[in-house]
């Protein structure tokens, strides 16, 4: 079967204390997804339900090998999905603050696109 786009979202999320890329690229995966409504999935693409749709999230984050892809998915409430992870995003100097676990000054920011797809 051929998959066909429905929507294409973008995001952009940051973890400003903690040096930690999954919650970066968590933030970035819930701006993309945040206002959004898709009543195509059921009145033009006729799925039954919305675990029908096919999710496609593709992050750009500084250090991807330490995201913990399931807790990244688990931002998104339904559909098939997949996570691809590549380096990217953005290193900022920020200000570590002990109280706050900054193990340094980095701020780190990761961007998100989500795709639905569906089974046509």
């Amino acid at each position: 079967m051929a998959r066909k786009r429905l929507i294409i979202e973008m995001g952009m999320g940051i973890d400003q204390h903690g040096q930690e890329p999954t919650v970066a690229a968590s933030r970035a995966v819930r701006n993309a997804i945040a206002h959004n409504a898709l009543p195509g999935v059921w009145e033009v693409a006729g799925l039954s339900h919305p675990n029908e749709m096919i999710v496609e999230v593709q992050i750009a984050v500084p250090y991807p090998e330490k995201v913990r892809e399931e807790e990244v998915l688990a931002v998104l409430p339904f559909g098939q999905k997949t996570l691809t992870v590549e380096s990217g995003g953005m290193i900022v100097q920020g200000r570590a603050i002990p109280e706050l676990n900054d193990q340094n000054d980095e701020m780190l920011i990761a961007i998100a696109a989500v795709t639905v797809l569906i089974e046509n």
